[in-house]
Order: C-alpha cells, then sequence, then structure tokens
C-alpha cells in the first residue's frame, strides 16, 4: 500500500483565487480562460521587451503593449539565457535593455499565449498546447459519479485547483466502496495539465481506504500513472485518460456487483444450525472461545447463525477493543467468514 501525497502538496500551495467548489465552477473558469486567450506566432523580432509605466512589457508587434505575468516572465528569461533573480534586481528600463541585447532572433516563429493584455506563455515551435477544459470534458462524461473529496479545513483546499499555471483535480466516488483481499477501498484518480508548459498533463488511477484533513490518500492499491509531454500528438492523450477513467469506473462497478453478491449470500448462508457446530467453525477460523461465545450469544438473538449476523457480532465486540491492533486482528479473522459467503456458503 501506498500513500499519496500530491493533492496534499497542492493544498498547502493554492492560495484562494485558485480552489473552487465545485467541478462544474472549475469547468466553467477553465472554458472561460480558453475562449478569452488569444493564441499568435511571432518573429522573434516582433518581441520587443519595454519599461512602460515602471513595469518590464512586451511589445508584440503591431499589437502593442502586453504585460508579463510571474511564468512569461520566468519564460523570456530563459530565452534570453539570463537569471531571472539577477533582472529581478534591475530597474524596468535596465532589464528591458538586458533582454533586447540577450534574446535571441532566428527565423523560427515563436507561439505566444495571451489574456487581457498579458502574455501568458511563451512557446517554440515544438510545443503543443492542450486547454484544460479538454481534459474536463472528458472527466464529466466518464466520471460522472465522482466529487471532490471533503474540505480541508487547512486553508481553502478543496482538491479542485486552477492558476495561471495550471491546474489539478482530485476526485473520488464516495459511494464506490468495495472489497479488495477483505478490506475497504474506494476509488478515485488525480488529473492536471497546463496550458502554458508548467508540468505535463497526466493521471493517476488509484484504489484507498481514506483520505485525511489535509488531503493525504492512505492505504492506496492499484496504482497507475500515464504522463504525455505537450508535443505534437499530445491530444491522443485524451484517450488514453479516458482509457483510464473507464477502467477504473468498470472496475468499480465489477467490484461493487461482486461485493453486493457476497452480502447478499451472507445474509442468507447459516453457519450451522446448533450453537456448537457454529462454533467449530468460528474456531477453524482463529477466533477465541470466550469470543465466540460471546459471538454467537448476539446473533442468536437475530434469530439464525447467518455469516452476517455472525460477522456483526463480532464486529460490534471488537468495537469495544481499546487498542487498534486487537481491533484489526479480529475483523481480519471476521473477514475471513465472509470469504464463505463469496465460496456459495
Amino acid at each position: 500500500m501506498q500513500n499519496l501525497t500530491a493533492a496534499s502538496r497542492e493544498l498547502f500551495s493554492r492560495s484562494p483565487d485558485e480552489c473552487f467548489g465545485s467541478l462544474d465552477e472549475l469547468y466553467q473558469r477553465c472554458l472561460s480562460d480558453r475562449d478569452a486567450s488569444e493564441d499568435r506566432w511571432h518573429s522573434p523580432a516582433e518581441l520587443r521587451p519595454k519599461a512602460s509605466e515602471g513595469l518590464l512589457t512586451l511589445e508584440l508587434g503591431s499589437l502593442g503593449i502586453y504585460r508579463l505575468n510571474d511564468w512569461s516572465f520566468s519564460q523570456m528569461c530563459k530565452l534570453a539565457s539570463v537569471s531571472k533573480d539577477t533582472l529581478n534586481k534591475l530597474s524596468p528600463d535596465t532589464a528591458s535593455r538586458a533582454l533586447l541585447e540577450t534574446l535571441p532572433y532566428g527565423e523560427k516563429p515563436l507561439q505566444v499565449l495571451s489574456l487581457d493584455r498579458t502574455v501568458r506563455s511563451i512557446h517554440g515551435t515544438a510545443y503543443t498546447r492542450l486547454h484544460n477544459v479538454d481534459l474536463l470534458n472528458v472527466v464529466r462524461e466518464f466520471a460522472t459519479d465522482f466529487q471532490p473529496p471533503q474540505k480541508s479545513k487547512i486553508g481553502a483546499g478543496t482538491g479542485l485547483y486552477c492558476g495561471e499555471q495550471d491546474m489539478f483535480v482530485f476526485l473520488i466516488d464516495p459511494l464506490g466502496w468495495a472489497e479488495i483481499e477483505g478490506e475497504a477501498f474506494a476509488p478515485g484518480f488525480f488529473l492536471w495539465n497546463s496550458e502554458v508548459g508548467r508540468r505535463s498533463v497526466g493521471i493517476q488511477t488509484f484504489w484507498f481506504q481514506a483520505v485525511c484533513a489535509n488531503h493525504i490518500v492512505w492505504d492506496a492499491v492499484e496504482v497507475v500513472d500515464f504522463t504525455r509531454k505537450h508535443t505534437a500528438n499530445v491530444r491522443e492523450c485524451l484517450s488514453e485518460i479516458r482509457r483510464h477513467i473507464e477502467r477504473l469506473v468498470n472496475r468499480r462497478d465489477q467490484r461493487r456487483d461482486g461485493f453486493a453478491k457476497v452480502m447478499a449470500n451472507a445474509f442468507k448462508a447459516s453457519l450451522g444450525d446448533k450453537v456448537e457446530d457454529v462454533a467449530k467453525v468460528l474456531a477453524r477460523h482463529g477466533i477465541p472461545r470466550d469470543l465466540g461465545q460471546r459471538a454467537l450469544k448476539l446473533a442468536e438473538e437475530a434469530g439464525r447463525f447467518t455469516i452476517f449476523s455472525v460477522v456483526d457480532a463480532l464486529t460490534r465486540i471488537a468495537g469495544e477493543y481499546q487498542y487498534a491492533g486487537d481491533r484489526a486482528e479480529l475483523d481480519a479473522k471476521s473477514s475471513g467468514l465472509l470469504a464463505l459467503a463469496a465460496e456459495g456458503v
């Protein structure tokens, strides 16, 4: 089992304006960003850093002056092979002249993404953009039962985040609990992307036992990762991500149906008609004699010694234990009785 901390890291790094209360709110934000953003190709000669109104800005040919955000400024520094920390120490006028002298001026065009007179990103020809809303369309179509985890009591963390650099989505199916090797697990996944090249696009699916207030996913199994760089064929990842979500949903349905059949059989299947016969079954499964006698008295009140009534009695007894280790040990032995229901007792 693994403890997954990606959602917890996002929780502690996001500002309130990057947090969204529902998947629909996040979708509308991503849709708005896509529709309002403009993607243009410019020759390197058209990109001219300038000092304007006390700020370092970027002139895009005949389109005029655009502001730079932190990410696009970082990309400008990388293109010019100049330290971002160094330029931040200079005045806007000096910094603009430094960039003018160091920016490469080749023949290949540059891809500039802007929103409301602000440059969101600058890329070369090797980069292919994938919009956040395209990923969310896949989620809305194939993960209809999934929702964000409980809102964290720390900060504004919701599990749904989108800022100027990237998007991160944490969804679970709170009703998708199923049994895996005698223990209860529910399905969930992380999904991420960046429209501006801050990170790759990808998904991580898993089955988990608990999510704490810090959004750490505890005791995860069947963890599957898929990532893709923003290169020419990046849109092909939408089909792959759809397959990962469909596989998770199909596995959930299979397990949930199987678990329901086991429980239905547990309600009907009897461990025996006589106390002494049932006691022998409990002894074979490692239930101590004194605990077995207590459980049989409780189960007898239900009228029959069904698998469910006996397991329910043992679960109630385990709840009285002070130490978690003792409870877990008895629960593990009880789950062995449920396995009898799976065998069609």
